[in-house]
């Protein structure tokens, strides 16, 4: 009998199946057969892992195929364009998974370009840039959306070392933790991250306070945001009282494209 090894990295990165989700899979099995094989690297799974329990639990047959990758960084970005390409994902996962293959992806370039050296800063950046405007045409993303999303990977990876379960609890989005402070623990201090933990645990947690981990304080631009945002939010319910609510409609489209624009160039 094959032996499958689990690894608990890969099994990790995936998003768990929902109740639902994982008894409809059960049951798809069970009257029609798995249909997709296992995919193995060097006896590891990488892809099917629910599936591999249901065969498992029932005693089926298990057909598995073998891929070859150079390294395990090779392998995980490929279950990353897998699973992106795949799965109905939500937005943090999806900008987790994004921030996971530019982290990764920079990791094996580094790697395999014998110009780019730790001392090296300016051309190292240059390297940096090029790796990231390369994913955000794959993700159809803006680059500074990918050195975000680069910030929160390494943030819910940290919260993954300490909890896996508080970990998953945020991307499957049982637990709601805002961009902009996963971005704050992304350059934090251990202790920090393991008290925000604690606090996901036992419920204390505040989502979406700004400056949750750092002083509190809201930078001017912030301020000013927020006063914009509610004295707009008022505004157009006063003109949506009117009878012309078309044209109302129309303009509020038009500045919706703006505002679009103006976030992928940032």
């Amino acid at each position: 009998m094959l032996e499958i090894i689990i690894d608990e990295e890969f099994e990790r990165i995936l998003p768990k199946l929902d109740e639902q989700t994982y008894a409809w899979l059960e049951e798809n099995i069970l009257e029609y057969g798995c249909r997709e094989p296992l995919v193995l690297w060097n006896g590891i799974l990488i892809d099917g892992h629910n599936r591999y329990s249901i065969l498992q639990k029932h005693d089926l047959p298990i057909n598995t195929v073998d891929m070859e990758f150079d390294s395990r960084d090779d392998v995980l970005i490929w279950i990353i364009s897998t699973q992106v390409s795949r799965r109905n994902l939500n937005p943090l996962q999806l900008s987790f998974y994004r921030g996971l293959h530019y982290n990764t992806d920079k990791k094996i370039q580094g790697r395999n370009n014998q110009f780019v050296q730790e001392n090296e800063k300016p051309q190292n950046e240059v390297f940096q840039s090029s790796t990231a405007a390369r994913l955000a045409e794959i993700y159809n993303v803006s680059h500074s959306t990918i050195s975000r999303d680069s910030q929160v990977a390494n943030a819910i990876s940290a919260i993954g070392e300490i909890s896996p379960d508080v970990k998953m609890d945020i991307l499957s989005g049982k637990t709601h933790i805002s961009r902009r402070q996963l971005q704050e623990l992304s350059t934090s201090k251990d202790e920090d991250i393991s008290a925000v933990v604690d606090k996901i645990k036992d419920g204390t947690f505040e989502s979406g306070k700004t400056g949750a981990i750092g002083s509190g304080e809201m930078r001017e631009w912030e301020v000013q945001f927020s006063k914009m945002t509610k004295e707009f939010r008022h505004m157009l319910r006063d003109y949506a009282k009117d009878d012309d609510t078309e044209s109302v409609r129309t303009a509020l489209k038009q500045y919706i494209g703006m505002l679009e624009d103006l976030y992928k160039s940032i």
